[in-house]
């Protein structure tokens, strides 16, 4: 073989060699993203909550179609979707731009892309506090970076969680699904609570109160009360054979006695 017959055919191997790359490249640039079990997140990796988990998380927050629901982390969009699909409008945060426009198509094939959005944002910076109910499926220390402003969060606002908790906010229900579930089989609820601590003048006498998060005790008068706990807004408990119910509202609270009294009581803050 001569030297130019030999150049020729390098050049000849080369441009197909070429040709073939830049088709392969472009082929995998057009490729649609799929991911991948356990691939890396800013903060966390991605697993998939399962379906039957998804559906236990949107009960177990009673949600309707007049809520607002935000998830954070929301991954390939199916709690956003899956709440669009119960007719809520839902909104997913979620970092990673491929999982985004991922959500989005997914979104389109359920044919609910009028009720679910999706935005490439940063959690730790994202208001959502317009939410009625916040879905997430987070390591304990991100919900712990989170809880702050959770709790500054419009009281009865409901915070799902996929199996991970808020450290000694004890959740005010859990509920483990069973079935084919082998992992990441639980959902845990929280109701952000009223602020209540400090001293209320109920008729003639002090209701003095301290809180941790729902949990409430203190006194009435210099009778200890018992059971106190809220819900939202929602307050109860019992003072020797009397239980207090009532609803929070800034810094007053009215409702009713039953059992060793009757009637109505209001309170309001000092």
């Amino acid at each position: 073989m001569t030297a130019r017959r030999a150049t020729g055919l390098f050049l000849v191997t080369a441009f197909v060699l070429g040709a073939w790359a830049a088709a392969h490249a472009q082929a995998q640039a057009t490729k649609q993203f799929e991911p991948t079990v356990g691939q890396a997140g800013k903060d966390v990796v991605w697993v998939p909550t399962p379906q039957a988990l998804v559906e236990k998380m949107l009960d177990l927050a009673k949600v309707t179609p007049q809520d607002f629901l935000m998830d954070l982390g929301s991954g390939d969009g199916r709690t956003v979707i899956t709440a669009a699909k119960r007719g809520l409008s839902a909104q997913g945060v979620e970092y990673n731009p491929d999982m985004v426009e991922l959500s989005k198509r997914n979104a389109a094939a359920a044919g609910v892309t009028g009720k679910a959005n999706f935005v490439k944002a940063d959690l730790f910076e994202t208001d959502f506090s317009k939410a009625q109910v916040v879905t997430m499926f987070l390591l304990p220390s991100i919900n712990m970076r989170l809880r702050p402003q959770i709790l500054k969060m419009r009281p009865g606002t409901r915070i799902v969680s996929n199996t991970f908790t808020m450290e000694d906010w004890q959740p005010d229900t859990s509920e483990t699904i069973g079935g084919d579930c082998t992992s990441w089989c639980t959902a845990h609820l929280w109701i952000v609570p009223a602020q209540v601590q400090g001293s209320w003048q109920v008729g003639q006498n002090a209701l003095t109160l301290t809180q941790k998060f729902q949990m409430i005790e203190g006194t009435l008068g210099s009778t200890p009360i018992s059971g106190g706990r809220l819900r939202g807004d929602e307050i109860s408990f019992s003072v020797d054979k009397t239980k207090y119910t009532g609803k929070v509202n800034g810094n007053s609270i009215s409702g009713t006695m039953s059992g060793g009294g009757s009637g109505s009581w209001s309170a309001t803050k000092k």
